[in-house]
């Protein structure tokens, strides 16, 4: 195993991204001017373009995609400044041209583990086998099980079933699901889903306000706390950071870190974030390190 060692404010962390072990030594202390500056994961949205039309979803409708070469260029800046993954969302990320290619420049040029996130309905078996061991971690889009899903993603249920049978054979992968009124009356069955399919995660994803959505209602809210409180399921559970995880005996990933030390968010125009719900951010320019810098100062 050949671990990466990002300095942070808790301690020496070592990461193999092939395993995704992560170890702490949060006994050794790392003086202020070595801590890594870069986020320790970005999220990257390399395209809008979706063919899906969801209602609950928060990402921007204009046309908009990165450049490649910026984001090549950023990958190997944030590789140098500590960061410890990518994962690429959209939009639909496997619409951007070169997808395949992307990822793997990414995993030979930098030790950062690659992952992203799909709706799944592009997967064929040729895209697989061309990420195959380019690609650490994948998450497949769910929302809700069978009539469910198809009457709020306009696909069938089957093709997501198959789509998570390919992603079984590339890389370990979780289950996302957008919890709202629609879905709340799924989580058994969405447990069950991912049970099935071989799935190691199921991410919990209380919806946001949009344009068109008020996010997840109070009474939904409730009802979700009080399944992942609860429940007994083959997979292990995880939640979005919007508030509810207060709510419920979460383990904090690294004690203390800050927000914009854990993660950041790079929009399909440019622009540097906090998370993907944030209004405001910060245009990245030549160096990704100092848009960094520049949205912790406004923070």
């Amino acid at each position: 195993m050949s671990c990466k060692i990002r300095m942070s404010a808790s301690g020496v962390h070592l990461f193999d991204r092939v395993s995704g072990v992560n170890v702490l030594l949060d006994e050794v202390p790392v003086p202020a001017e070595f801590v890594s500056r870069a986020p320790r994961y970005l999220s990257v949205a390399l395209t809008n373009a979706c063919e899906l039309h969801c209602v609950y979803c928060y990402a921007p409708k204009h046309a908009a995609a990165l450049d490649r070469e910026l984001v090549l260029a950023w990958a190997a800046e944030l590789d140098a400044g500590g960061c410890l993954g990518v994962g690429f969302g959209g939009g639909e990320p496997t619409a951007y041209r070169r997808f395949a290619q992307l990822c793997w420049d990414i995993t030979k040029s930098t030790s950062m583990a690659v992952t992203f996130t799909t709706h799944g309905h592009r997967l064929t078996p040729e895209l697989v086998d061309s990420l195959r061991e380019s690609v650490h971690f994948v998450r497949l889009s769910v929302d809700g099980v069978g009539a469910t899903y198809e009457r709020l993603r306009g696909r069938p249920f089957a093709a997501v079933v198959r789509a998570a049978g390919l992603l079984a054979s590339l890389a370990p992968f979780g289950i996302n699901a957008v919890i709202n009124a629609d879905t709340i009356g799924d989580l058994d069955g969405l447990a069950v889903f991912a049970d099935e399919v071989g799935a190691c995660e199921l991410l919990l994803l209380p919806e946001q306000p949009t344009a068109a959505t008020s996010g997840i209602s109070d009474a939904d809210a409730q009802c979700l706390v009080e399944w992942a409180a609860t429940t007994r399921t083959g997979v292990r559970l995880a939640i979005s950071r919007t508030g509810l995880e207060a709510a419920l005996p979460t383990a904090e990933t690294i004690p203390g870190e800050l927000p914009l030390d854990a993660h950041m968010h790079l929009d399909a125009a440019g622009v540097l974030r906090p998370h993907a719900y944030s209004p405001t951010g910060v245009p990245v320019g030549a160096s990704i390190m100092e848009a960094a810098q520049a949205l912790r100062e406004t923070q």
